[in-house]
């Protein structure tokens, strides 16, 4: 394999680390004027972009700067975008973002920074000296690796995302002051099953399969497991050999986990982001679910050998919680309802009651202050008797739209609430709540 010669600051001279064999089936070809960004120039007028949309300057009038300056149009659109594009990507990679480079389709299918961190020190932890990153898209995974002390065969399908992925590692690489990776465009299937010689070289893989159509912007969210790429077939062969981590949406169909592997569904700040599927040294010694809940630097998790069994329905008590999108989705409410002295309000609905409150990190708490009408009218007429103009409304178990009925409510006043619309003891219940803040 031979090796690129610009880094984070070096002109393009070709693309990243090409391997006999390998595909870019798929691939296509960069927006015009993006293939600038990867050159000194490139990065210098990038960086000035930057720093006069700091201090005020307008699109507009930096485009029309640049374009004063002899700097072709697509090149300035670029240039706009990218500056655009590392600003959203703060939410995912902290302050590292104004030294990455994005394209919008690999900014949306990237692990956020701490999902990421949290993937590399399975990795670590379980002796990982090299990981193969499949698939490695702009490089959010191999970062976070490196940055863990591990080693990475990063591997690209696409031509131009391998090359913003090398340019990324290349940067952080010597940030960390450690040798960079290379890049190697190729099929992740194809690459692994023509150089048993590379695969010799590492322990790990990791692979975040494409669940979205291929481009580097406007692509589509692919509906079937059977489209994704690298396919699971292939991915669960490979964790049959090394210890592996494949990285998968949270409403993965749930008859599709192997029977060896842990499964760990992942919730950060309350968006639950993903179920990581874990296998050999990775995979942690009777554990098969798994609820992580991050919540800022805290990390909380419940961990069992298989789903838990519900707990029993009960009456509406005094407290009542919602238990996280990770635990709903890791089929572990059971366990947590019983560590709170809880229970379902009803049959087959997430939602737990209890007499007392007991702080937890896996649950919102609720203390229920009235039940109301379910009528429209007269739950209108009762929410205008109490003042309540801000109504945070959640359901669970009733057909209809929170948005639509919020505006249907015609709500006036001081007074703020949370409007819980589920059954108890299969009946159709709306509850009036505040919020609880737990320690």
């Amino acid at each position: 394999m031979s090796r690129n010669s610009h880094g984070p600051r070096g002109a393009a001279s070709g693309p990243a680390s090409s391997q006999a064999g390998g595909s870019a089936a798929g691939s296509s070809a960069p927006p015009p004027g993006w293939q600038a960004l990867l050159t000194d120039k490139g990065v210098e007028r990038l960086a000035g972009v930057e720093a006069d949309l700091a201090r005020g300057a307008t699109e507009f009038e930096l485009g029309s700067r640049l374009r004063s300056r002899g700097v072709p149009s697509d090149e300035a659109a670029a240039l706009l975008g990218q500056a655009d594009l590392r600003r959203k990507a703060a939410t995912k990679f902290g302050d590292a973002a104004r030294e990455l480079l994005f394209t919008p389709a690999g900014l949306e299918q990237a692990s956020r920074r701490a999902a990421a961190q949290l993937h590399a020190r399975r990795f670590a932890d379980a002796g990982c000296r090299r990981v193969a990153d499949l698939g490695c898209g702009i490089g959010a995974e191999s970062i976070a690796m490196l940055a863990a002390g591990v080693d990475v065969l990063a591997v690209e399908i696409d031509p131009f995302t391998a090359q913003i992925a090398e340019h990324n590692l290349a940067v952080t690489a010597a940030l960390l002051r450690r040798p960079a990776p290379q890049v190697v465009v190729a099929d992740a299937e194809r690459f692994t099953g023509s150089n048993d010689a590379a695969l010799d070289e590492i322990d790990g893989v990791f692979l975040d399969p494409a669940r979205r159509t291929a481009g580097h912007r406007d692509t589509r969210r692919l509906a079937s497991p059977d489209d994704y790429s690298p396919g699971l077939g292939f991915a669960f062969g490979l964790a049959e050999r090394f210890t592996t981590g494949v990285k998968l949406g949270p409403g993965l169909d749930r008859e599709l986990i192997p029977s060896e592997a842990e499964a760990q569904w992942v919730s950060i700040d309350g968006a639950v982001i993903e179920v990581g599927l874990w296998f050999g040294a990775a995979a942690r010694a009777g554990v098969k679910r798994a609820a992580l809940v991050v919540r800022g630097e805290e990390h909380h998790e419940l961990t069992a050998r298989e789903d838990a069994p519900d707990a029993e329905v009960r009456g509406l008590g005094e407290y009542l919680y919602e238990p996280d999108g990770a635990v709903i989705r890791a089929r572990l409410i059971g366990d947590l309802a019983r560590g709170l002295n809880a229970g379902h309000l009803s049959e087959g609905i997430a939602y737990l009651s209890s007499d007392s409150l007991v702080p937890t990190p896996f649950a919102q708490a609720f203390r229920v202050t009235e039940e109301l009408p379910m009528n429209e009218k007269q739950l209108r007429r009762a929410l205008a008797e109490r003042k309540i103009g801000s109504l945070e409304i959640k359901k669970r178990g009733a057909d209809l739209d929170p948005a639509a009925l919020r505006t249907r409510l015609r709500l006036r006043g001081p007074n703020r609430a949370t409007l819980v619309l589920t059954r108890v003891h299969g009946r159709h219940t709306a509850l009036l709540a505040e919020r609880v803040a737990q320690a």
